[in-house]
């Protein structure tokens, strides 16, 4: 019987459905049902790589934010689960996922939700800065979750900065004159850190990186474009991101995997 019901889900819109029934049932239990105090919800899908495309259009993976905004608000909504602004939803395919994880029963997938009390899953994460465009010390740079402070972004490896100490840009494009994308790269352009709240990691302009002086904005996989105009707010790196330093230096950021697959989104 267990196994002809499971059969049933091995479409799209069963398998969405299910999903969505199993998340309303673990909001409703989070912090008592108090959806405000919801920070994140983290979506671990385990299924066999012949059913990967079902749950991938089940989860609109294409378009990241159309199963949290089209289907997630809408049951929250609908169920008067309040959720606050600032939530923020991950879906990610994992071979095992993390033992704070609820498992589903009807569908291959886990969830996780981090409230005030219970924060994100700290996964150790790894990624990889790829230079597109513009010259730097090297073409690929590894970037990991226990890398110890900011990851700054700039021209030069060591440039002395207005209060008069040093800083290190761990990706350094040179200072030639040849290459035109690095003419525009700021000596104190942005930096990258690892948010273990939100178990991403966020890029931030710094003084050379925002108007009026040099620029930077970041084009994702969907081809939407997203400025950063100031240093008091990141913006959280997702897989494929496109980093434009500058004018017309370019950096793509991509996560490692398959460990670290479960911080892509």
């Amino acid at each position: 019987m267990f196994d002809l019901f499971r059969n049933r889900l091995k479409d799209v819109k069963g398998i969405r459905n299910s999903l969505l029934q199993f998340i309303k049932e673990q909001l409703q239990k989070a912090e008592g049902g108090e959806g405000e105090n919801i920070k994140g919800v983290y979506v671990y899908v385990t299924c066999a790589d012949a059913e990967k495309y079902l749950y991938e259009a089940a989860l609109y993976t294409e378009d990241s934010e159309r199963f949290k905004k089209e289907e997630v608000q809408k049951i929250a909504d609908d169920f008067a689960i309040s959720l606050p602004l600032t939530w923020t939803m991950e879906i990610s395919f994992v071979d095992i996922p993390p033992p704070e994880a609820i498992k589903a029963t009807d569908v291959d997938a886990a969830l996780f939700i981090s409230t005030r009390t219970k924060p994100a899953v700290h996964k150790q994460a790894t990624a990889s800065i790829k230079i597109l465009v513009g010259e730097a010390e090297k073409e690929m740079y590894t970037i990991t979750s226990s890398f110890p402070g900011k990851i700054n972004i700039g021209r030069e490896r060591k440039v002395q900065t207005a209060d008069g100490f040093y800083r290190e840009n761990f990706i350094a494009f040179t200072d030639s004159v040849s290459n035109k994308a690095n003419k525009s790269v700021s000596r104190q352009h942005a930096h990258i850190e690892w948010d273990m709240e939100n178990a991403s990691f966020f890029l931030y302009a710094d003084e050379g990186g925002i108007p009026p002086l040099n620029k930077m904005k970041v084009r994702t996989p969907d081809g939407n474009i997203e400025k950063i105009q100031t240093k008091e707010i990141g913006r959280r790196l997702r897989d494929g991101d496109q980093i434009m330093i500058g004018e017309s230096a370019i950096l793509e950021f991509s996560y490692n995997s398959p460990e670290n697959s479960a911080i892509n989104g």
